[in-house]
């Protein structure tokens, strides 16, 4: 049954026979923004949600894993691609979805790039080829925004945003 526990201000899911709560919290996205020579290494998606359209390597975190292990390993998942990882570049929160999405600054290592199971192709782009019409979802496509501004400006910053429903 769900109610506010004593103590608490939110409903939860509370088991009517032990008392037990059962907390629903949102999910951690995890993802980079791999670099080469001033352009980013997009993956265009082989599943759904966003079937066919570009996305920066990214995937749910799991348990047992740092945040930067999941960066890296969903790089290396979905693009092939070995990066050399920075600092945290931008973290979106996603209330309607239940998500936050954090994505790191990082730096290809070789060319040795390739699709993964979850990828129809792999292609570094230069910000004037970036598919802009085509990118899979508003968080990924805020994170270039503010890389691109960025890199003109010759700063990376620390950049933190709410998605707003359409």
């Amino acid at each position: 049954m769900k109610r506010v526990p004593p103590g608490d201000t939110l409903p939860r899911w509370v088991c009517e026979h032990c008392g037990e709560i059962h907390y629903e919290n949102p999910k951690l996205v995890i993802g980079c923004v791999p670099e080469f020579e001033g352009r980013i290494l997009l993956c265009r998606r082989a599943i759904e949600p966003r079937y066919g359209y570009w996305t920066l390597p990214a995937g749910f975190m799991e348990n047992d894993e740092t945040a930067s292990q999941a960066a890296l390993r969903e790089t290396l998942e979905e693009t092939g691609a070995r990066v050399e990882l920075g600092a945290p570049f931008s973290m979106l929160s996603v209330p309607r979805a239940n998500q936050v999405h954090l994505f790191y600054l990082g730096r290809l290592l070789d060319l040795g790039f390739r699709p993964g199971e979850e990828t129809l192709e792999v292609t570094l782009f230069d910000e004037e080829r970036i598919p802009w019409n085509e990118i899979a979802f508003r968080t990924v496509g805020a994170t270039l925004r503010h890389w691109f501004a960025d890199r003109r400006k010759g700063a990376f910053g620390f950049h933190a945003e709410d998605i707003a429903p359409l």
